[in-house]
């Protein structure tokens, strides 16, 4: 029982401290300011709509209508980044997946959901008229 006890204190005390000293910062900082349109890709306008470009960030940005506003990642896969592979959304639009090592992701909030151990690059993004804004 208490190598339970230990085990889980390492995972709730210790892992979390490895991430903010920055062991998911992986993805190269740069500055970031893309404007994409809605009507070019007009399925931003409904819930769960997700566009894709080749522009911004490390590796091109995904853009995603969670339905209570809009998120953005930078598309750069977070397992060797400095591969800077491009990751694709899979056919049902809420999976990202790194076609390099098969690493998939959750669009909704890009955390890993399977092979990654870091989340998705994020930006901030805003929706201004018939545009969505795109930022750090």
């Amino acid at each position: 029982m208490s190598n339970i006890l230990y085990i889980a204190s390492f995972v709730l005390l210790v892992l979390p401290m490895a991430c903010k000293k920055g062991g998911c910062n992986v993805i190269e900082n740069m500055p970031v300011t893309e404007q994409v349109s809605m009507v070019q890709y007009s399925q931003l306008y409904v819930p769960n709509g997700v566009a894709v470009t080749d522009r911004g960030g490390v590796a091109g940005l995904i853009v995603v209508n969670t339905g209570n506003g809009y998120v953005a990642f930078d598309r750069c896969s977070t397992v060797n980044p400095e591969k800077r592979c491009a990751v694709v959304v899979e056919e049902n639009g809420v999976v990202a997946r790194d076609p390099c090592s098969g690493a998939r992701y959750l669009l909704v909030n890009g955390s890993p959901a399977e092979l990654a151990e870091c989340p998705l690059k994020p930006y901030h993004a805003s929706r201004n008229g018939e545009t969505i804004i795109v930022s750090n």
